[in-house]
């Protein structure tokens, strides 16, 4: 499967194993709860997987790698107790709660959620004297003499035996006892969680023209050489970070993360050109509708890795637009929903209520299980309520509130209108230079790929968008 398939699968399984009759029982009994083994490739993101299945169930996660364990810091340490056999007391040997069990109860006390997963990652990778609690855990949920809690679904992860030299293979007792799903490196999958996790756009671009360079593990005279999904995030994050502190991006850096000699070099080659192409064709001014400034010809003759990197640059811009205006259209509906409230309830002390609603925010924003992009939303609808108290002249008039919170409307309808305007002029000048070609195609399918922008679209609509959509998409396949 690629990750986006075994996402669904886990998804799918912890759902199912959660699931309980009328009774309140679970369906599926524990001893047939088969524990999760992900296997696959590493760096392709099995860990944030298991973040976002827990977050998207709403149920808790604990994670550890267990090579970082000893087997007396995962099962228990010894202590002695006396016990009375037989009208004779003996020294018997019994184990304190593993760690791993331990951290289990504490998120369960610490988050208010009874059920979750127990994500165990490098499985395979356990030095030979934890083996055997190992298959104890999958057979029969427990550390030493502590079972995992009810409610809780074990999953685990593990690397190929070729990516890893510390593999042990596991053998059929064991794999028998697990629910195994494959995983595989996937780029198109991988793109849609890269818009959506804001990753530099000088990388999403390049992967984009060099597919083959995602994700590869080569022998070479100088050792193994990668570049992983992984390392593509975790570069992508230091480079928004030296551009804001005017540190050059040199092959050296990009090397630090994809540790491929040759991959890091032509990357590095080709991000040079990406901030060129930024400078020559200036994206802010397409999308404010000015194209006179433009070399045109220029554009429209230069070798296709340079149009789509303008494209991209494009998408980008547009992109980066569309996910501040939806933050803001998220937040304002917020407001609505607690003035809303406000205005229903008959105590007329709207001060106090204002800032009951804030706490509560508050509260809801710091919960587990909810998703980061909703507790972004909750943190600035309940700063943003703040201000309104602050700027309010008479914060017990509900009208004065009222009156703030229209002129927030209408500067959010600005930005709508300005948004749509902006996405009108993008294809006015896809049109001028390239016409219905495959630059247009790759200009809509980005579009569509996009979460932000196919978001906007889809909330506020754009004419030229669904009609290329449908010009230059046969049978749901782009030409």
């Amino acid at each position: 499967m690629d990750i986006k398939e075994a996402k669904l699968e886990i998804i799918n399984t912890v759902k199912a194993y959660l699931s309980k009759n009328s009774e309140g029982e679970y369906i599926i009994p524990r001893v047939h709860q088969r524990p999760i083994l992900l296997m696959g490739p590493p760096g392709i993101g099995k860990t944030q997987i298991m973040e976002q299945v827990a977050k998207e169930c709403g149920i808790a996660l604990v994670s550890y790698t267990i090579t970082h364990h000893t087997r007396q810091s995962a099962v228990g340490l010894p202590f002695i107790v006396k016990k009375d056999y037989m009208g004779k007391e003996y020294s018997v040997t019994e184990y304190t709660m593993s760690e791993i069990i331990a951290a289990v109860y504490d998120k369960i006390e610490s988050s208010g959620l009874k059920e979750g997963i127990l994500f165990i990652d490098e499985i395979n990778c356990v030095s030979e004297t934890l083996a055997p609690a190992i298959l104890e855990l999958l057979q029969f949920k427990r550390f030493g003499n502590t079972d995992i809690p009810n409610g809780w679904v074990l999953a685990t992860a593990g690397n190929p035996s070729e990516y890893n030299k510390s593999v042990r293979e596991l053998d059929i007792v064991t794999l028998d006892r697990v629910k195994r799903i494959d995983v595989r490196e996937n780029f198109p999958v991988w793109k849609e969680y890269a818009y959506k996790k804001g990753i530099h756009p000088a990388i999403i671009s390049y992967l984009d023209l060099r597919r083959n360079n995602f994700y590869r593990i080569e022998e070479s005279v100088d050792g193994t050489e990668f570049a992983t999904a992984r390392g593509w995030e975790d570069l992508s994050q230091t480079m928004s970070i030296y551009e804001q502190m005017g540190v050059q991006i040199s092959d050296s850096i990009v090397y630090q993360f994809i540790q491929h000699r040759k991959i890091a070099v032509d990357f590095a080659n080709y991000y040079e050109l990406y901030i060129r192409y930024e400078k020559e064709y200036p994206i802010d001014e397409v999308l404010a509708g000015r194209f006179e400034n433009y070399n045109l010809k220029k554009l429209s003759g230069a070798p296709f890795d340079e149009r789509l990197s303008v494209v991209s640059i494009l998408v980008s811009k547009l992109a980066n637009r569309a996910k501040a205006v939806l933050f803001k259209n998220n937040t304002i509906t917020e407001i609505f929903d607690v003035l809303k409230e406000i205005k229903s309830s008959e105590s007329g002390e709207t001060s106090k209520l204002l800032l009951a609603q804030i706490n509560s925010l508050r509260e809801e924003y710091s919960s587990e299980g909810i998703t980061p992009e909703r507790a972004e939303v909750l943190k600035a609808t309940a700063k943003k309520l703040k201000e309104y108290i602050e700027n309010s002249k008479d914060s017990e008039s509900f009208d004065t509130l009222k009156n703030i919170f229209d002129a927030d409307t209408a500067l959010l309808d600005n930005d709508i209108d300005e948004l749509s305007k902006s996405l009108e002029y993008a294809f006015d000048f896809m049109e001028l230079i390239f016409g219905a070609t495959q630059e247009m195609t790759v200009f809509v399918t980005e579009l569509s790929i996009n979460i932000y922008t196919l978001r906007f679209i889809e909330e506020f609509g754009c004419e030229k968008f669904y009609r290329y959509n449908k010009i230059l998409l046969v049978d749901g396949e782009t030409l």
